[in-house]
């Protein structure tokens, strides 16, 4: 499916032409079959010749309703432009063709119309003049197609050409991420909330949640319609309907998008090339009253010219734009500047980077990845996907890194390993960046969450309070003269072992554990504490807390006043 806007001068014949086409009035409201003028956008859709479908947007021609025909052309595909033969080339062709280029539309055909009503010298003059407007631009090599909708003539060479323009014009790419920027929005009897828009950048299915406007409004999609049919999900370039539910139609309007919930970056404040048209006869400074137009919406803007103070006629610069809303962009979308003052076209450009990090007076923009991840050092590559559309495998850990960043985070965590001291560096107290730069690093190992210095002795292991232990045997003495930290880090790494305030080495448990063993097996009915203390020829400070430690095990088991076999009882 292909989107294709009629644009032009005021009462040139694009209604017409896309009645003739379609057999669809594109006007829909009383007042503009009262008037004969097109004040909004209207639709309509047809099936060429060679069986494609094609998606018609008509907009208004005149100035007064500009802001609804730049509604209309945010998401379109190529276009028709539309000049009649009558009175040739005038101000609103010329604003129309700048605005498409501004916008990147770089395919369309020009339909001549209401030949009928002029000669045949009249027919080639009205011919040059447009082809005098068009060198230059993207309409330069465009056919010109002589046509007449209310009298039939020429529409089969129109349609002929739709066909080569369809065949010429890209289908739309799905990446994943769908935008639908919303130029109705009713309430349907039975049916609750629609909105149409040209879906682009993904597919939309019925069921899936979706997010709508500036403060990602939840709704879930009930259902699609396309072409008039129900369909239960859509590509990217198609003319859509969505039913949502869960959303009441007051809170939605045109300039809204629907996207998917986390897979688009909000943003009011963004960087962007900006070129100024040759027409307008100032330079462009910071001073004005401007609105950005991007996608269907209209938003109040403020103008930041970063490098520079002004950009000349005919000019190219960058700019930081802050709006008044939030709105879902990625770099690459294009959008239109006007300055409501003057009521006019200012120019317009191209997104460059939608959350800036550099303050205006030191900022550089433009669509490099390299530059995005130097500007944030370290930044998630699902962040960086959300930012940009490109999604680049992480330097480390999770995370795209700039060069060399890596490396000196790395030695920062090495220098803390090395300083923390025998009980090693906690890495529950490092963020997810330095663990990344941690596990880069081969001379450090990590052990039940402490970092140390892979080649360095491990002071635990070889402390002096586990001979002392270990001597002490089932009768050792206290630790009173040992920093708790050390006793603490010692029972962690399960080099001793404390019960009741009572520490053991490790071998001490085994050993009680075998005294238990053999007075199981001469009284298998169990054994009483007198028992195992004249056992182990110890005193009630040692004997109860192994009995605990045996019992917590499941060495033994404690029943009434003896102690019986446990299922970890040794053989």
């Amino acid at each position: 499916m292909r989107v294709i806007a009629t644009a032009g001068h005021v009462d040139h014949g694009k209604s017409s032409l896309v009645l003739a086409l379609t057999g669809t009035d594109p006007d829909r409201f009383e007042e503009e079959k009262r008037r004969g003028l097109t004040i909004d956008l209207g639709f309509a859709h047809a099936v060429l010749p060679n069986g494609e479908g094609v998606s018609f947007i008509d907009v208004p021609g005149h100035v007064r309703f500009l802001r609804n025909m730049l509604a209309g052309v945010g998401a379109v595909d190529a276009c028709v432009f539309v000049v009649a033969a009558t009175e040739g080339w005038k101000p609103q062709s010329e604003e129309h063709l700048r605005i498409l280029e501004l916008l990147g539309i770089r395919r369309g055909i020009v339909a001549l119309t209401k030949v009928d009503l002029v000669d045949d010298d009249l027919l080639e003059l009205a011919t040059l003049d447009v082809s005098e407007h068009v060198v230059g631009t993207f309409l330069e090599d465009a056919p010109i197609v002589p046509v007449a909708a209310t009298a039939g003539i020429g529409l089969d060479d129109l349609r002929a050409a739709l066909v080569d323009l369809v065949a010429d014009t890209p289908v739309a790419a799905d990446r994943g991420r769908a935008r639908l920027w919303v130029d109705r929005v009713f309430a349907a009897k039975g049916s609750g909330t629609v909105v149409t828009g040209t879906l682009t950048g993904g597919s939309l299915a019925v069921g899936e949640r979706v997010v709508v406007g500036a403060d990602a409004l939840a709704a879930r999609v009930r259902a699609i319609q396309s072409l008039g049919a129900s369909v239960e999900q859509i590509g990217p370039g198609n003319r859509v309907a969505l039913n949502l539910a869960g959303l009441d139609y007051t809170a939605v309007g045109r300039g809204d998008a629907v996207t998917h919930p986390d897979r688009w970056h909000l943003t009011s404040r963004f960087d962007a090339s900006l070129v100024v048209l040759d027409e307008v006869d100032h330079d462009v400074s910071r001073r004005g009253a401007y609105a950005v137009y991007v996608g269907s919406g209209e938003f109040p803007a403020r103008l930041r010219i970063l490098g520079t103070e002004t950009i000349p006629p005919g000019g190219r610069g960058v700019v930081r734009l802050h709006l008044q809303r939030s709105v879902p962009l990625l770099p690459g979308d294009r959008f239109v500047l006007r300055e409501a003052g003057r009521n006019e076209t200012v120019g317009g450009g191209e997104v460059l980077d939608v959350a800036p990090v550099r303050p205006a007076s030191r900022a550089q923009p433009d669509r490099s990845i390299d530059r995005v991840v130097a500007e944030h050092g370290w930044i998630d590559v699902d962040r960086l996907e959300l930012l940009t559309g490109v999604r680049l495998d992480p330097t480390v850990g999770s995370w795209a890194v700039a060069p060399g960043r890596v490396e000196e985070l790395a030695r920062t965590v090495r220098e803390r390993v090395g300083s923390a001291g025998p009980l090693g560096l906690d890495v529950a107290g490092l963020d997810s960046r330095e663990r990344s730069a941690l596990a880069t690093l081969p001379d450090v190992r990590v052990e039940a969450g402490r970092a140390f210095p892979a080649e360095g002795r491990d002071e635990f292991a070889d402390h002096p309070a586990l001979a002392i232990l270990e001597a002490g045997g089932l009768a050792p003495p206290g630790l009173d003269g040992i920093d708790k930290t050390v006793v603490r880090e010692l029972i962690r790494r399960k080099l001793l072992v404390e019960r009741d305030g009572v520490h053991f080495h490790p071998t001490a448990i085994d050993r009680a554990g075998s005294v238990a063993a053999s007075l199981l097996v001469t009284t298998p009915t169990g054994f009483t504490v007198a028992e195992f203390r004249d056992a182990i020829n110890g005193t009630r400070k040692h004997v109860l807390p192994l009995l605990g430690e045996l019992d917590a095990r499941g060495v033994t088991r404690r029943r009434d006043d003896v102690r019986i076999a446990g299922p970890r009882l040794p053989a």
